[in-house]
């Protein structure tokens, strides 16, 4: 059978292999989780400026906003808020290494992207046990 196609063979782009033929590693995950949390952070943006408005409003809608952020459910909003925040700065930071040209060798791609998420883990943490002493 004869090729339809009047483009020739070797001008062809080459088709990209469906998802499944990759093999999932935690650099495609944290890549992911990058995007993920790039979107998240404008919903929790959102809720930061309610807050601020709430703010330079009066004292009963202060008080209400900030009795929603106190709460259970408002308080861990805020950790993950501030996990995605913190997972986000060093996706950021691991691209920034990217760009000076480094760790592109497979073991140090798992590394940057362990330690990425390691790195945010652990930072979420001590802020919030900071913010939690210095209350």
């Amino acid at each position: 059978m004869a090729d339809p196609s009047p483009i020739p063979l070797e001008q062809r782009r080459p088709l990209s292999p469906h998802l499944q033929i990759y093999q999932w590693s935690p650099t495609m995950a944290v890549s992911i989780a990058h995007r993920v949390t790039g979107a998240a952070l404008y919903v929790g943006t959102l809720l930061l400026a309610v807050y601020l408005l709430a703010a330079a409003s009066d004292a009963p809608t202060f008080n209400a906003v900030s009795a929603l952020f106190h709460s259970f459910i408002g308080q861990l909003v805020l950790f993950g808020y501030t996990f995605a925040l913190l997972l986000h700065l060093f996706g950021g930071l691991r691209h920034a290494i990217w760009d000076a040209g480094k760790g592109f060798e497979p073991e140090a791609r798992d590394r940057l992207a362990y330690g990425s998420v390691a790195a945010a883990a652990a930072a979420t943490v001590l802020l919030w046990i900071v913010s939690f002493i210095i209350r």
